[in-house]
């Protein structure tokens, strides 16, 4: 069992940065891939960014790149999101979830997941 508690979000302006950490507990949290995934209003939940156990690997959704970056510090068991530049687009409540092995771009596809954390952008 792993239990993920997001943090981190709030409100900001148009051009604002944020950092979202999602800490884990429970088994070893480098068997497992992690996930971020945002869900706006009225909309279903999307594929934002992942990152390998290791923290080699790296993946994003095309809309997020060169504005957000993924890591993750295993020896604390918690993995950020990095969210620069941010629009009123990216207004969404955001989730990170983990799974063992590779990362995936499907939501279902993931064990577990926190219960996400509100990000509203101002313009």
């Amino acid at each position: 069992q792993v239990q993920l508690v997001e943090s981190g979000g709030g409100l900001v302006q148009a051009g604002g940065s944020l950092r979202l950490s999602c800490a884990a507990s429970g088994r070893t949290f480098t068997a497992y891939a992690v996930g971020w995934f945002l869900q706006a209003p009225g909309k279903e939940r999307e594929f934002v960014a992942g990152i390998s156990g290791s923290g080699a690997g790296r993946y994003y959704a095309d809309f997020v790149k060169g504005r957000f970056t993924v890591s993750r510090d295993n020896a604390k068991n918690t993995a950020y999101l990095q969210m620069n530049s941010l629009k009123p687009e990216d207004t969404a409540v955001y989730y990170c979830a983990a799974r063992p092995g590779s990362y995936s771009r499907d939501f279902s596809n993931y064990n577990y997941s926190g219960q996400g954390t509100q990000v509203t952008v101002s313009s």
